[in-house]
């Protein structure tokens, strides 16, 4: 199981709950090493302590790289993906110094992803979107909504993989 941004809120919480499941392996992908080596380190306390057998791999990675991207999904023969990694602090986003960047990791980023998932057959790929984008007033939101209509658009293409998302809204502290 691949699950991007897996050092950030919804996708350690993702983590953790997938870590119960005990799966053979667990790819942990962040852009933030911080981020990365603290839910790393969780994921091996709680391996020690529950005695699973999960094999725990943090790779250090940005979504907007196809070529890490292809490499892991060759390497690793993925079956499922969660994609959570995302910008998704409107204040930060809506920056005119920082929209770009959002738009190119929450866009082009899921669009990278989601092609080589797809070309690669994994059998399902969940991407984690925002309650901000239903009708979008904001960059975050309308970026998110790209991003959506990017991943329902992909189901015609690749019969093997199921993709699918789901919305969340006010994660923090909720």
């Amino acid at each position: 199981v691949l699950v991007t941004g897996a050092g950030g809120s919804i996708g350690s919480e993702i983590v953790r709950q997938l870590l119960e499941q005990e799966p053979h392996k667990i790819i942990l992908f962040d852009i933030s090493e911080i981020n990365l080596f603290n839910i790393e380190r969780e994921c091996q306390a709680i391996k020690s302590a529950k005695k699973l057998s999960t094999e725990i791999i943090p790779i250090l990675g940005d979504i907007k790289n196809t070529r890490t991207l292809s490499a892991l999904f060759k390497k690793y023969h993925i079956n499922s993906v969660y994609h959570a990694a995302a910008y998704k602090h409107v204040p930060i986003v809506e920056d005119s110094n920082n929209a770009v960047q959002a738009c190119e990791n929450n866009i082009l980023g899921t669009l990278n992803l989601a092609l080589i998932a797809g070309n690669n057959h994994v059998d399902s790929f969940v991407m984690i979107s925002t309650d901000k984008a239903v009708r979008p007033s904001n960059i975050m939101g309308a970026s998110k909504r790209m991003a959506e209509m990017i991943i329902q658009s992909l189901n015609s293409r690749h019969q093997a993989t199921k993709f699918s998302m789901v919305r969340f809204g006010n994660v923090i502290n909720s």
